[in-house]
C-alpha cells in the first residue's frame, strides 16, 4: 500500500470535486433553485433588502409625524401627549 501524502490528498479531493459537479445531484439542485425562483417570482413578494429599507423608512416616518403630531397641539396650546402605537 503506498503512503498518502498531501499531493496524493489533493489530486484525491479534487476528483472527487470534479466527479460532485458532473453528478446529476448538481444539475437537480440546479433545477430545483430554479423552480423556486420561478416560483416566489410569481408571487407578490420583496427582498430582505428591500423590506429592511421599507421599514427603516417607515420608523423615520413615524418619528417625524410624532415630532409634527407634538409641534401641532404646542400650536393649538394643548397639553404634549404621547402619541398612541
Amino acid at each position: 500500500m503506498q503512503n498518502f501524502n498531501s499531493k496524493m490528498l489533493d489530486d484525491l479531493a479534487a476528483r472527487i470535486g470534479k466527479a460532485m459537479e458532473a453528478s446529476p445531484a448538481r444539475d437537480i439542485e440546479k433545477n430545483v433553485k430554479a423552480m423556486l425562483q420561478s416560483g416566489l417570482s410569481r408571487l407578490d413578494v420583496v427582498s430582505r433588502e428591500e423590506f429592511d429599507t421599507q421599514a427603516a423608512v417607515l420608523a423615520k416616518t413615524r418619528e417625524k409625524l410624532e415630532r409634527l403630531e407634538a409641534r401641532v397641539a404646542q400650536i393649538e396650546g394643548k397639553p404634549d401627549t404621547p402619541a398612541s402605537s
